[in-house]
């Protein structure tokens, strides 16, 4: 029999210590290296790097680069791309330096790019080698005199001349990749206001001594998002289009463009950073494609010429977008599911044997313990239906008083075009396993839906994706699963302007709040935001300054006498894309008003907190803060934290 406690106050296995330590680690990139996988690993308790790590045949992890080295790339800002192999040797940028180094097996890393005159004036991201080994072509962004220029560059592979502009003229450039035969190059572009999944161009072109010849427009346009364009071994250059309301695979042959076994499912992703993968080659000619449909993603093998198709039992439900290669018969990539952590894995596709090779975490949870996502559709408030994963509470030990409902956190994503899936995630079970539900909301806007749904989102930031989070709780209200009255709405990013706006502008309906780097001047956003979404808000809420009146009437900054509840904010103090002074200037606001409230600031931190202490510190603060406002005690030893005016 299980003990009764209230909810919120469950004892948990699920620690804060092991949520925040070096025991969880997050992948990016998979690559098979000869007999070698390798994978890029996020490690919260070295200060956040990311390092560059390989298995081979025996199954022991090793680094590939030296401890301190952080391979990561400033392009953009939100980087990828920044690692890429030649055999075996790696390509990767130094986050430190932004300059890229060459890196083989027992050698000291050797930069190849030029040391810039101003710190991080040139950063590089997203290359091929050209078949021979001599020459990268990649990404590359110049801050010079207060600009910022995108271009594709060549590299000397080994540093024995100088780094070369090969195409130019457009906003922004990613996904440069060589033919077979080295002499033909695929790349895409697009310019402002577009981003890259609104619309891309893919151009093809010939190497040549001069540059780039013969460049031509093949796919994509300012309404036609391109995704991925990759050459098959035979030389067939294909790529994902959602020409048809879905990120769709094609075959780009001398009779035009061929659709390969399409689907009602998205074969492709929001381009927030570089290197994206959803597909990959394997030796027999078959391709192995990532489908996401209802923000559930499942694995497939396809015949190219019959566009037959036959699906891959597995556990996963959720795949990393950079984590996937082939060779082969076998593929290689990074992917959860609902009872399965996230995990570097090989699986070979003739017999369908799959092999573990690095778990995001090695703590065992008891089977009956773990809370499995629940998908629910619900109707909004302007008659419309959006998505959610709903995850009740669930203990091996205990469970609610009689006649009590559990609070309710409401996810809602950062994006806002991005999505959450189906994972097992200790980060949502430290808070199941505590009696707390949690609903991770998809709102209009959201990826993983087809285009319309992404596109619902067009003109109404501030409206629609935050009355769908508003409204998810009250359907798991309405039926009886959760306690109407002791909800907190929480995000990151877009995600914490969703936060803000919730208690500004619909206030009193939402009983807390928990915002993490949360925009909340659309007007300062829109001005001192980094190149890559500067104009992002043209199609969110529309074009500035020429809709000044709307930017600010759909700013929480210009609401905050108006709310009432609770609030929480979490800042890094080195983030560039939403800088402190927005959540400073809300704290000025609900000081002068006596509103609840605590503020957290981290030295060190950008755009997501990184390391390990900072992210043990915002837990803690968010189970001490929801304590405090919901009347219930955790049974986690907690730092205090001091709520103003509560």
């Amino acid at each position: 029999m299980k003990d009764r406690a209230s909810y919120g106050s469950w004892p948990s296995p699920i620690g804060i210590e092991l949520v925040t330590s070096g025991q969880m680690r997050s992948f990016g990139g998979v690559w098979f290296v000869g007999d070698r996988v390798a994978w890029l690993e996020s490690r919260p308790d070295e200060g956040g790097r990311t390092a560059l790590v390989a298995a081979g045949p025996d199954g022991e992890p090793a680094d590939l680069v030296p401890a301190g080295f952080n391979v990561r790339t400033r392009v953009h800002e939100y980087g990828g791309g920044a690692c890429w192999f030649h055999g075996e040797t790696a390509f990767c940028s130094s986050f430190d330096d932004s300059r890229v180094y060459r890196i083989e097996r027992a050698a000291v890393p050797r930069a190849i790019t030029p040391e810039p005159p101003v710190e991080h004036a040139l950063r590089y991201a997203d290359g091929v080698v050209t078949p021979d080994g001599s020459t990268i072509v990649c990404v590359r962004e110049r801050h010079e005199s207060g600009e910022v220029v995108n271009e594709l560059v060549t590299v000397p592979a080994d540093r024995s001349g100088d780094v070369r502009v090969l195409v130019s003229g457009s906003d922004f450039y990613s996904n440069p990749r060589l033919a077979p035969d080295g002499r033909t190059l695929a790349w895409l572009q697009w310019d402002n206001p577009n981003m890259p999944w609104d619309g891309t161009e893919l151009w093809v072109g010939e190497l040549s001594g001069e540059g780039v010849a013969d460049a031509r427009l093949v796919a994509g346009g300012p309404d036609e998002s391109i995704f991925q364009p990759e050459w098959s071994p035979d030389g067939v250059l294909h790529f994902s289009s959602d020409r048809t309301g879905w990120w769709n695979l094609y075959a780009l042959r001398d009779d035009g463009a061929r659709a390969i076994a399409p689907v009602e499912g998205e074969v492709g992703l929001p381009q927030w950073s570089f290197a994206e993968r959803s597909y990959a080659f394997l030796g027999d000619g078959r391709i192995a494609r990532k489908v996401g449909e209802r923000a559930v993603d499942r694995l497939e093998l396809v015949d190219a010429e019959s566009g037959a198709v036959a699906p891959v039992l597995g556990p996963w439900t959720e795949y990393g977008s950079t984590s996937f290669d082939a060779h082969g018969a076998e593929i290689a990539f990074a992917a959860g599911g609902p009872r399965e952590p996230y995990a570097v894995v090989v699986l070979d596709t003739r017999t369908g044997d799959r092999r573990v090779v690095r778990r995001a975490f090695e703590f065992e949870l008891v089977s009956d313990a773990l809370s499995e996502p629940r998908a629910i559709e619900f109707p909004t408030r302007d008659g419309a239906t959006a998505h959610a994963f709903y995850y009740p509470p669930v203990s091996a030990t205990h469970e609610g008083r009689e006649g009590e409902l559990p609070p309710l956190r409401v996810i809602c994503h950062g994006g806002p075009t991005a999505h959450s899936g189906p994972a097992l995630l200790l980060s949502y079970q430290f808070w199941t396993s505590r009696g707390i539900g949690v609903v991770d909301v998809n709102y209009r806007g959201s990826t993983g839906f087809g285009r319309p749904y992404r596109d619902a989102l067009r003109g109404r930031w501030g409206e629609i994706d935050v009355t769908d989070c508003i409204d998810a709780a009250a359907h798991l209200a309405e039926k009886g699963e959760i306690d109407p009255e002791r909800i907190w709405i929480e995000g990151g990013s877009a995600g914490g302007f969703v936060v803000l706006c919730a208690l500004s502008m619909y206030p009193g309906v939402i009983g807390a709040g928990v915002s993490h780097f949360g925009v909340a001047d659309m007007k300062a956003f829109a001005e001192t935001t980094h190149k890559f979404e500067a104009r992002y808000l043209d199609t969110l809420i529309g074009p500035y300054p020429d809709g000044a009146d709307l930017y600010e009437e759909r700013s929480p900054i210009h609401h905050v006498d108006r709310i009432d509840r609770p609030l929480l904010l979490l800042q890094g103090l080195d983030d560039r894309v939403v800088p402190p002074s927005q959540s400073e200037i809300m704290i000025e606001g609900l000081e002068r008003k006596g509103v609840p409230y605590a503020y957290l600031a981290f030295e060190g931190e950008g755009h997501g907190f990184r390391r390990s202490d900072s992210q043990r510190r915002a837990l803690e603060a968010v189970l001490a803060f929801v304590g405090q406002v919901f009347g219930f005690t955790p049974a986690d030893e907690v730092q205090p934290l001091e709520v103003a005016h509560l």
